[in-house]
């Protein structure tokens, strides 16, 4: 039996979470999708589309769908689903996951990791985390959970663009983009975005692909690679936030730069020498350790001593898996690429520690 691909929904109450999942409840869009809901906020689905008062936590919508909410656990609830499924009692093809409007996807994530049976069943096809342009810069500032979220996505919709203005929009994009370099960001209205640019975007499998924002890689070699603050490292507490900064310097036309200097970042590793793989097991064995409660994720394609083949690995917080890729292609630069995102990362001690596990 094919794995059966799971979305993970995220994003901050009002950022158009519930206008998706509706849509995908109710449109003639021909796909079984389950999706389960983890929101038991204000904006709860069910006040519209269920009975609330249903005993049963599991309702077949009239277009094929089926809406389940989280009672018990989320482990238990796929199970459940899964049960369902073989015996025939439920025909569905995907998962979508909704959670709640403050939650960390980590744990969400790492059930798919963790549990063997989940893992023999489920793929994650992708986390997608949308931002509500008009209410993101606070929210960013205000809730590390939200950064959090930026962090996690493989793909970012931003939703309510047409609220702001285009200098908004270009300048929370560059401040995602340092965040999370690896997510493409994409603006998008809920009533017309056609549901195969939500579902299906393998986005979190382990892939040869290292999807990293081409610009962001050019920016950071322009700056002498270690630079993310494009020289503007002074004082960036000087004002609350929120209120308008009014530094001189911020006022030339490439105030969009400028960007409060979040505790969600990135950064890309990079080495043409090969890998000893005993050495580097042992490093990310230990940095894992100690750092990931803050690792959110990170993914890289490696040049390893003793293969001929690409290695791909990644991981969410603690638990990372690797495999084999293709074969490097004949002329082709054996290059190591790795991208980190996390909370306050010591980018030196992971940088030496990548040094010193090269052959």
């Amino acid at each position: 039996m094919a794995l059966i691909p799971v979305t993970i929904l995220t994003g901050f109450l009002g950022s158009g979470k519930t206008t998706l999942l509706k849509r995908v409840l109710s449109e003639a869009h021909g796909q079984k999708i389950a999706v389960i809901e983890n929101e038991f906020g204000e904006e709860n689905i069910d006040n519209d589309i269920l009975v609330t008062d249903s005993k049963e936590q599991i309702v077949q919508m009239s277009n094929g769908c089926i809406c389940c909410t989280i009672r018990e656990d989320l482990r238990e609830t796929l199970q459940l689903l899964a049960a369902k499924k073989r015996k025939g009692m439920l025909d569905f093809e995907r998962i979508v996951i909704e959670t709640t409007g403050l939650a960390d996807p980590g744990p969400v994530a790492q059930t798919f990791f963790m549990d063997e049976e989940i893992a023999e069943t489920y793929l994650i096809d992708s986390i997608i985390t949308l931002v509500d342009a008009k209410h993101a810069a606070q929210q960013l500032n205000d809730r590390q959970e939200a950064r959090r979220q930026v962090g996690f996505a493989d793909q970012i919709f931003l939703s309510k663009t047409d609220l702001v203005s285009a200098e908004e929009v270009d300048a929370l994009t560059h401040r995602l983009k340092h965040m999370n370099p690896r997510a493409p960001i994409k603006a998008v209205h809920f009533g017309e975005v056609p549901l195969k640019e939500v579902l299906d975007l393998r986005g979190f499998n382990l892939n040869a692909k290292l999807d990293i924002d081409p610009d962001f890689l050019k920016e950071e070699g322009e700056h002498g690679g270690h630079d993310h603050d494009h020289g503007h490292d002074h004082d960036h507490h000087d004002h609350a936030p929120g209120e308008a900064c009014n530094h001189p310097s911020h006022q030339h036309g490439h105030g969009h730069h400028h960007h409060h200097d979040d505790d969600v970042k990135s950064f890309v590793y990079r080495s043409d020498r090969p890998f000893d793989p005993a050495k580097l097991e042992d490093f990310l064995g230990a940095i894992v350790n100690i750092y990931g409660p803050r690792m959110l994720r990170y993914k890289g394609v490696l040049n390893m001593k003793g293969t001929e083949r690409k290695v791909i690995f990644q991981g969410v917080h603690q638990l990372m898996g690797s495999d084999l890729g293709p074969q490097w292609a004949e002329g082709e630069a054996r290059v190591s690429k790795m991208v980190f995102i996390g909370i306050d990362l010591p980018q030196d001690i992971f940088r030496q520690g990548l040094d010193q596990s090269l052959v």
